[in-house]
């Protein structure tokens, strides 16, 4: 997308209570991919690396679904023990992108129609 070095953040920690269900939220599948799948594709598209997967929730079943979806790019996780929010998730990613300098994407690990179209105007128009 541009120069600029690019990491992103994917918040994938949470229980997704409202999916009334015991697994955890972004391990439901879609097309035959864990729901988080989709917004780390869509960062790697971006070109963001490092990407720091922030799991909490079922936090090994999250990184074995993750890491075997995905034999290239830069992934690296960072673990929520306590799911105090959103703030909380991001600050929980700190370690795992320690060194990084240039802007951070953070996404959602449950929103599997983001496009790349959306991520390329959201950091163009933040380069402006």
């Amino acid at each position: 997308m541009s120069d600029r070095k690019l990491a992103a953040i994917v918040l994938a920690a949470g229980k997704g209570t409202r999916m009334k269900s015991q697994r955890a939220k972004v391990l439901h599948e879609i097309c035959g991919r864990p729901l988080a799948f989709y917004s780390i594709r869509r960062a790697l598209q971006a070109g963001a690396t490092p990407i720091a997967v922030v799991v909490g929730h079922q936090a090994d079943a999250v990184e074995q679904a993750i890491r075997g979806a995905f034999d290239k790019g830069d992934i690296r996780f960072a673990v929520q023990k306590e799911q105090l929010g959103t703030a909380h998730a991001v600050r929980a990613a700190q370690g795992a992108l320690k060194g990084h300098d240039g802007g951070v994407l953070i996404l959602s690990g449950d929103t599997p129609l983001l496009t790349e179209a959306t991520l390329r105007k959201l950091v163009e128009g933040k380069q402006r």
